[in-house]
């Protein structure tokens, strides 16, 4: 599956970043709102998780984000987000890049994660950008800020919004430092994320990628694994132990 190159050169190497998509995610069953999975009650999500919607119908907007709290906790990590962690353990320059919002790396167990769109367990203010603190009681129709009484929102990026400048430089910096460079169940396609993997491979990383299917990234990759990161990434690990 990994081939003896791939393999001698990660054994060797100093430092491994990693960027995941919704494909991971998917496997543990999180919607991927694409297709038919793109509406919520016959509304677009796109729509719904947008800056808009918070400020003319708080009270749609949170009863949306309170049904994806919802459907999350009973989702649980896969054998490909444990395996990542089973990475990080072997490198000590490692970083692990997300794109996903469900919290499930940190689950898993994975600790030097980079959320390029905020994490949905959060919630923020939309005003004074106040995060709530685990006591503090968020559970209201609409939250409100204990700070300043504002609204509050999950603290994700909103569709219309740009990424969190620092989680954004520090992935670029990760990119462009690291000798192995995976990417894992993303399109590829969606900016500014899908540039770190060329960002990677301009500086000299050796970039492989594991998906389901082909993506624009496969043909500059150095290698492609077609397949579920949950079942490719485990014999990764083994792979490893023998060397």
């Amino acid at each position: 599956m990994f081939s003896e190159k791939f393999l001698k050169r990660l054994i060797k190497t100093n430092g491994v970043t990693v960027l995941t998509g919704a494909g991971i995610s998917a496997e543990s069953g999180v919607p991927t709102f694409r297709g038919k999975d793109g509406l919520w009650k016959n509304r677009d999500v796109m729509q719904m998780a947008t800056q808009q919607t918070l400020k003319s119908d708080p009270e749609l907007f949170w009863e949306f984000y309170n049904w994806r709290r919802e459907l999350l906790k009973t989702v649980k990590p896969n054998l490909g987000h444990y395996a990542l962690v089973d990475l990080e353990k072997q490198f000590y320059d490692f970083n692990l890049i997300t794109q996903n919002v469900d919290n499930l790396h940190f689950i898993a167990g994975n600790t030097k994660v980079l959320e390029l769109h905020g994490n949905i367990s959060k919630t923020i203010c939309n005003e004074c950008g106040h995060e709530a603190e685990e006591n503090e009681d968020v559970s209201g129709a609409v939250p409100v800020c204990s700070q300043c009484g504002g609204v509050m929102r999950p603290g994700v990026v909103l569709f219309g919004e740009s990424l969190p400048q620092k989680a954004l430089s520090d992935a670029q910096e990760a990119a462009a430092t690291c000798e192995v460079f995976f990417s894992i169940g993303t399109s590829a396609v969606v900016e500014p994320a899908a540039s770190l993997p060329y960002i990677a491979k301009g500086n000299g990383a050796y970039l492989i990628e594991i998906n389901t299917e082909r993506t624009p990234l496969s043909e500059h990759a150095d290698e492609v694994i077609i397949g579920k990161a949950g079942e490719t990434l485990p014999y990764l690990i083994m792979a490893l132990d023998r060397y």
